[in-house]
């Protein structure tokens, strides 16, 4: 009998699990809520009411309430009784699709830019569902009362320091906004407006104006028409 000790022969290493590319990667619920994030519950909110599952009323409270929580859990339960797209379990955080940079979680934007300059987007033309305008001693003009809007929620993001940005929309868009001045103005003329239609996209113009002046108005005669059936259109395939 071979009674010498031999090193015990070493245990063969664990394959590598592979994680799908699919993987729903969960987003805590107690987590601060993103911008992506917020885009993505509002797309939910806009396929509701374009849907019939909520009317203006709702669609316009929960919007609100959208942009004023904090949590992702909060975003979570202003969605809590509507379909999400995919399949996906409306109390769950809704999957993250990769941009066109292909990173998680991060968005891509238009950006207006002027400095000691002019910049004038207008006519028929394709906003994204963000811009961001930047003035610096400059001035900006943002007209979307001829863009062709491709998304239902669209939103302005404005940083004005000593400069002037002024953003026209549609009479009959729902123009809102979350904004605020340092010896500066900003002013968003929508809440409380008659004529728009639920059906119509919505502008979120958000922004900050130091020594400057922001101002987001509809144009009076200006109208987007068959916006209900281009959606239903839409939704039918």
């Amino acid at each position: 009998m071979d009674l010498e000790k031999h090193p015990a022969a070493p245990a063969p290493a664990a394959a590598p699990v592979a994680v799908p590319a699919t993987a729903r990667v969960a987003v805590p619920t107690g987590m601060r809520a993103s911008d992506a994030d917020r885009d993505r519950f509002a797309s939910v909110l806009a396929d509701a009411v374009a849907e019939g599952r909520l009317n203006a009323e709702e669609h316009s409270e929960r919007l609100d309430l959208l942009y004023a929580v904090k949590t992702v859990g909060e975003l979570e339960a202003l969605v809590r009784d509507l379909p999400v797209p995919g399949g996906a379990r409306a109390d769950a955080a809704p999957a993250l699709p990769e941009n066109r940079f292909g990173a998680y979680g991060a968005t891509s934007a238009d950006t207006v830019l002027s400095v000691c300059s002019s910049a004038v987007r207008k006519g028929h033309w394709r906003p994204g569902a963000h811009t961001r305008a930047i003035s610096l001693m400059g001035d900006i003009s943002i007209d979307l009362t001829e863009a062709v809007f491709e998304q239902q929620v669209t939103e302005i993001d404005v940083t004005c320091i000593l400069g002037n940005v002024e953003i026209k929309v549609p009479e009959n868009v729902t123009l809102r906004g979350y904004g605020s001045g340092v010896l500066g103005n900003f002013e968003v003329h929508g809440d409380g407006r008659a004529g728009t239609d639920p059906h119509a996209p919505v502008v979120i113009v958000r922004g900050f104006s130091l020594l400057g002046n922001i101002e987001a108005r509809p144009k009076t005669g200006s109208r987007l028409v068959d916006l209900a059936l281009k959606l239903r259109k839409r939704l039918e395939g």
